[in-house]
C-alpha cells in the first residue's frame, strides 16, 4: 500500500505527534508498505521517508508552543508531494491545525484518514475556525482519536465520531536488562525521576518543587533526577534550599530515557492538563517503572485508574508528597504494580496499534470506492 502521512508540527522539535508519525511510518515500512511523511522541517531530517517543507513558525497553542507551517509556498510543496506520491490512502494528523495537515486535506484526492491528538475543554481558535474547517472535514472517510479525551474534543468542536486507537510505543526498545547505577537509589536514598520540558508549567515541575520538602523530610537522602530541556537556573530556583538534592540532566537520548525510567524508584508524571493520552506513562511502564501520576483523565485511562500505578490529586503538592512517601515505604507493592504495568504496556505496542490503523485505512479505501460507485 502507498501511504502518505501528513504531520502539521515541526519535525525539528521533539513532540508527541512527530514521534507518533515517525514510529507509525517505521512500523508500516517494516511491514512492506511504501510510506512518505510530509512535515515542516528547516534541517534535513534523518529519516529518508520524510519530505520537508521548510521552517515553521512558533505559535502558542493549548498551553504549549506549536511550530506550524502555512502559506502559498508550503501549499505548493504539499500539492507536489500529493501528486508525486499518488497515495492509496492519506493519513492527516491534527487536520484542524493550520499547517501542513490541513493543506494536505484541502488538496487530497485519495481516501483520507485523520487522527486527532489534542484534548482541551475550550479553544477560541477552533470555535472561530469551525465554520471553515467542518466542510473540509467532509473529505475524511475515517477518523481516529488517540484517546477518549481526544475523541471528546474532536466531537465537541467538529462533530462526527472517531475510532479510539492509542498512541504506540516500541515496548521492546524501552525494556532494560540491568539497572543503571547513575539513576538507582537505596531504601534510605531513593531516586525520583521527572521527564519533560522544565519551563513548561503544565508538565508539572512546579508541583513537584512544592512537594519536595515534605518528601525530603521523610526521606532526607532522596534524589530527584530531572530530564528535559529548558531554563535550568529558573527551574533550580523553584526548589530553593532543596535544589542540592535535584540533578538536572538536560535533554537525554532514548537509551538513557529507558535507563532512567527503569532504574529510578518512582517516575513522577505531575502534568496538570492539556494531555490527550500519556505516551510517557506507557514508556515508563514498558521500562518497568512504578508511576505516580496526576489524576487527569488521560493518565487515569493509561494507568486504569491506579491499577498500573498510583494517582494523586491534580496540582495538589501535599497529596503528591503523601502518595510518593507511602509508595516508597512499600517496595513490594511498587514491584508488583510495576510488573503488572510492564505486562499491560504491550497493548500499546506498535505491533498491535499499527494493525488497528491499517484496518482503518482499509475501511477508508472501501468507503471511498462506495461513494464513487454511488455517484
Amino acid at each position: 500500500m502507498k501511504i502518505g502521512i501528513a504531520c502539521g508540527y515541526s519535525w525539528d522539535v521533539p513532540g508527541g505527534v512527530q514521534y507518533h508519525c515517525r514510529d507509525l511510518a517505521q512500523e508500516l515500512i517494516e511491514r512492506g508498505h511504501e510510506v512518505s511523511v510530509i512535515a515542516p522541517a528547516e534541517e534535513e531530517p534523518a529519516e529518508d521517508f520524510v519530505y520537508p517543507v521548510g521552517a515553521a513558525i512558533p505559535i502558542r497553542y493549548n498551553g504549549s508552543v506549536a511550530r506550524l507551517s502555512f502559506g502559498p509556498k508550503v501549499n505548493r510543496e504539499v500539492r507536489k508531494w500529493l501528486a508525486d506520491g499518488d497515495f492509496d490512502v492519506l493519513h492527516v494528523h491534527e487536520p484542524f491545525t493550520p499547517s501542513v495537515s490541513m493543506l494536505a486535506l484541502m488538496s487530497a484526492t485519495s481516501p483520507v484518514v485523520s487522527t486527532f491528538h489534542t484534548a482541551m475543554d475550550r479553544s477560541r481558535m477552533l470555535t472561530m475556525a469551525s465554520g471553515f474547517i467542518v466542510p473540509i472535514l467532509d473529505k475524511i472517510q475515517a477518523r481516529i482519536a488517540v484517546s477518549e479525551e481526544a475523541r471528546r474534543t474532536a466531537v465537541q468542536h467538529l462533530g462526527g465520531d472517531a475510532w479510539i486507537i492509542p498512541n504506540g510505543v516500541f515496548v521492546k526498545d524501552m525494556q532494560i536488562e540491568t539497572l543503571d547505577e547513575r539513576f538507582t537509589g537505596t531504601p534510605d536514598a531513593p531516586t525520583l525521576a521527572f521527564l519533560g520540558r522544565i519551563d513548561e508549567p503544565r508538565k508539572g515541575l512546579p508541583v513537584v518543587a512544592k512537594a519536595f520538602p515534605a518528601i525530603r523530610k521523610a526521606y532526607p537522602g532522596v534524589r530527584l533526577l530531572v530530564a528535559g530541556r529548558g531554563e535550568t537556573e529558573v527551574a533550580r530556583a523553584m526548589f530553593g534550599e532543596h535544589a542540592e538534592a535535584v540533578e538536572f540532566l538536560g535533554g537525554i537520548s532514548d537509551e538513557d530515557k529507558a535507563l532512567l525510567l527503569g532504574s529510578a524508584d518512582i517516575y513522577l508524571a505531575p502534568n496538570t492538563g492539556g494531555e490527550s493520552f500519556g505516551i510517557i506513562l506507557v514508556e515508563a511502564m514498558s521500562a518497568g517503572a512504578f508511576v505516580v501520576a496526576s489524576d487527569i483523565p488521560a493518565f487515569r485511562a493509561v494507568l486504569s485508574n491506579g491499577e498500573f500505578g498510583a494517582h494523586f490529586r491534580n496540582e495538589d503538592s501535599a497529596d503528591l508528597a503523601s502518595v510518593v512517601n507511602a509508595s516508597l515505604a512499600d517496595p513490594e507493592r511498587r514491584e508488583q504494580i510495576a510488573q503488572a504495568g510492564a505486562e499491560a504496556a504491550w497493548r500499546f505496542d506498535w505491533g498491535t496499534v499499527a494493525s488497528h490503523v491499517l484496518s482503518v485505512y482499509e475501511t477508508a479505501i472501501r468507503t471511498a470506492k462506495i461513494e464513487v460507485d454511488d455517484s
